[in-house]
């Protein structure tokens, strides 16, 4: 992990998205998050997963409620 991802927080998080079917949802696996460049002019993608079908998708990061936390 770089210095960059190590002090900031992320403002993504990164899935790996399977299609299952017409008739299916989705299934989504987060395998990863993005971190913002000092500069702000790009961002350190770490991944803890390759996809198999080379699909990743970034959304934005949300910090979670206090009630999932204690969890």
């Amino acid at each position: 992990m770089t210095q960059n991802s190590k002090n900031s927080k992320p403002i993504y998080d990164v899935y790996i998205v399977e299609d299952r079917g017409e008739d299916k949802d989705a299934f989504w696996l987060k395998v990863g998050a993005a971190f913002p460049h000092k500069d702000k002019d790009g961002m350190n993608i770490v991944l803890q997963a390759l996809p198999t079908n080379g699909r990743l998708v970034m959304r934005r990061f949300k910090e979670k409620e206090e009630d999932e936390k204690k969890l």
